[in-house]
């Protein structure tokens, strides 16, 4: 056997044994209505100054977690937590583990304010697999993702998958 054989063999092996990751983007067909226009990782990344950045996920995922300059706003919009957000000139960018949740959030926060609000393609799933730093609670660098529940770590491609 070639050594290119070997090697293509050794790569394979484990997507034809233990499957493939499973699709984010067929997840995001299935249970959102795209009622909050979506914004890529890459154009979040370039213009990250730009926008508000919203996490919209339960406390102890954001911990574990988060896009650097992410401010954690709870599941639920709050005006409390959102009091100083709310009048930003700046849109704002949702996201939560895959981008279903903050859709939700996002479609609250459309009928609470003027401005643009949009949601991160993917959420902080998309963002680690684009490569792109997380953020601990101690705002240091972190490979660990929170993956909502054990069901949700086969659409994580990269990190460590915490639940």
């Amino acid at each position: 056997m070639s050594t290119l054989k070997i090697t293509l063999f050794l790569l394979l092996t484990p997507v034809l044994f233990f499957g493939q990751k499973k699709s984010i983007d067929k997840l995001l067909q299935t249970y959102n209505s795209q009622s909050v226009p979506y914004i890529s990782v890459q154009e979040l990344k370039m213009k990250s100054d730009t926008y508000v950045i919203l996490d919209t996920r339960k406390k102890e995922e954001f911990e574990v977690s988060h896009l650097p300059q992410a401010i954690w706003v709870g599941e639920k919009p709050q005006k409390e937590l959102l009091k100083d957000y709310i009048n930003s000139k700046k849109s704002m960018v949702v996201y939560c583990t895959v981008g279903i949740r903050s859709e939700d959030y996002g479609e609250i926060l459309n009928k609470e304010m003027q401005g643009k609000i949009y949601n991160l393609y993917g959420g902080i799933f998309a963002w680690k697999d684009a490569g792109y730093d997380l953020k601990d609670s101690n705002n240091k660098p972190t490979i660990k993702v929170h993956t909502f529940s054990k069901n949700w770590e086969d659409y994580l491609k990269t990190g460590i998958a915490v639940h």
